[in-house]
């Protein structure tokens, strides 16, 4: 006889928690999760699945808690990604189209400048940073990932985080030869290995940043703005993506933009969202 879990329920089991988020996505979505699952994956998920007969919005949000739990405290979700992205385009796409493929993403990971700052402590990085000229930081976070921009930022001096934001925000198209130099400095320092490029910096830039930072760095920074130019930080809050403004949304647009969301990118945003928001995401993903 199907079962239904119950709210109170405090840890779902894998398998279950599995069948709860497959069933919640769709059967498109599921048959693609059992494609990469080995026989008793399989077969453990499918019987779980069997077992239910409705997904509740209880059900689902527990699902997703359980989950965050799990990495609740990891600063972040270690993946191999060049393993990963290597399996999924073989399995895509013919071999030779692949071996295209694979070998294009590799010459743009090569120009990427900085790219190598992924595979470094923060701590580590952030050090060798904090010494340079105020513009030199700047420049640096400007072609930076975000993600890794936005670490660094964070742990900066806090009289410093509102100047090297504002820089970061007024810096225009650097030379490709002044990027390729201090990238090049930077990486010997640190032992890395990198490829030449360069990036304009300005508001979008430092938005991507700011959209990665915790909220008291991003208070910060928004408050050092507005002080020292009112009409920049209104540009900076019409380019910021604001999870709670989706809120204001109907139930139908908000399931169709779940549907083109990724379970590992919505996760991450749920760790930081409101009740309100959490509470919409999850009664209409049951749905």
């Amino acid at each position: 006889m199907a079962e239904t879990e119950k709210a109170e329920e405090k840890k779902i089991p894998g398998a279950r928690k599995a069948a709860i988020f497959l069933m919640s996505m769709g059967e498109d979505y599921a048959t693609h999760a059992f494609e990469n699952m080995n026989e008793r994956e399989i077969s453990d998920v499918a019987f779980e699945m069997s077992l239910i007969d409705s997904i509740t919005p209880e059900m689902l949000k527990q699902a997703s808690l359980d989950f965050v739990d799990k990495f609740e405290g990891e600063p972040r979700m270690m993946i191999e990604s060049d393993s990963f992205i290597k399996n999924i385009v073989k399995k895509t796409l013919k071999s030779k189209d692949a071996d295209a493929v694979l070998d294009d993403i590799e010459k743009k990971k090569q120009d990427q400048p900085f790219i190598w700052s992924k595979n470094i402590n923060i701590g580590t990085l952030a050090g060798y940073v904090e010494g340079e000229h105020p513009q030199t930081i700047a420049m640096i976070l400007a072609h930076m990932p975000s993600e890794i921009s936005s670490e660094i930022l964070m742990s900066l001096p806090d009289d410093q985080k509102g100047d090297i934001s504002m820089r970061i925000a007024r810096l225009g198209q650097i030379s490709e030869d002044v990027v390729r130099d201090v990238d090049k400095a930077l990486k010997h320092e640190l032992s890395g290995a990198v490829g030449p490029g360069g990036k304009a910096g300005g508001l979008q830039v430092l938005v991507d940043i700011i959209n990665c930072v915790d909220k008291t760095t991003e208070d910060m920074v928004m408050e050092f703005v507005e002080e020292d130019n009112p009409e920049m930080a209104n540009d900076i809050r019409n380019l910021m993506f604001v999870f709670e403004d989706l809120t204001g949304i109907d139930d139908n647009a908000m399931r169709e933009i779940l549907k083109n969301v990724e379970s590992r990118q919505l996760t991450c945003a749920l760790k930081t969202a409101t009740d309100e928001m959490k509470e919409k995401i999850y009664s209409n993903l049951s749905k």
